[in-house]
């Protein structure tokens, strides 16, 4: 869901003009995976500008009010999530943790790094969703050390149906401040792209559904 429409456009905006998002149709970008894509995000980049990550930050604390979470705790997914959720915990002067992928192999094999009590309610902090796999996954690293998640939140989302299916699958609440969608449509009002690279872009989301 996204947090506000007036909001996923100016988030996509700010995106787009630092580069954190980058749209290129006719020379695509090469994902980890292998995959050939029009677009690449890497909104780490948002860290290296304080007004775009108090922006961030502003709006996530609000997103966490309005939808009366009220946590008890923020937790980051590793490493994206991390920066960011830091400074949301520290907006709200509540305690931090981060999950990584996987546990450690060595030391005291912890996947969740940081204190976390049982029932405690904690708000986790992302900052990209594709598929959700990975997302999720630190929700049931959460969840399994007892925890009661309220919901998660992160910069953007690729508005994949897969992904909308497994949030509501796990009863995951996902709240975003821009998705796919309101990036292509700003991308075209601030001439980023033609309208003619619209459909490659929209062909490009459906072959990942």
């Amino acid at each position: 869901m996204i947090y506000n429409k007036d909001i996923a456009f100016k988030t996509a905006e700010l995106l787009l003009k630092i580069k954190a998002v980058k749209l290129s149709p006719k020379e695509l970008f090469t994902w980890a995976s292998g995959i050939k894509s029009p677009i690449y995000c890497d909104n780490r980049i948002t860290l290296s500008y304080p007004e775009i990550r108090t922006f961030i930050r502003q709006h996530f604390v609000k997103a966490i009010e309005e939808n009366n979470f009220e946590p008890e705790a923020i937790s980051g997914v590793a490493t994206g999530g991390i920066a960011q959720g830091v400074l949301v915990a520290q907006e709200l002067g509540l305690p931090f943790s981060y999950v990584r992928t996987e546990k450690k192999e060595h030391g005291l094999s912890n996947q969740i790094e940081g204190e976390v009590r049982h029932g405690q309610r904690i708000v986790v902090v992302e900052d990209l969703i594709s598929t959700g796999g990975s997302s999720l996954g630190a929700v049931k690293a959460l969840r399994d050390a007892g925890c009661n998640i309220k919901g998660m939140l992160a910069v953007f989302t690729y508005n994949l149906s897969k992904a909308d299916k497994s949030f509501k699958e796990a009863d995951c609440a996902l709240i975003t401040l821009t998705d796919y969608d309101h990036l292509i449509q700003k991308a075209v009002e601030i001439g980023y792209i033609t309208k003619d690279d619209i459909k490659i872009l929209q062909d490009f989301k459906r072959s990942l559904n």
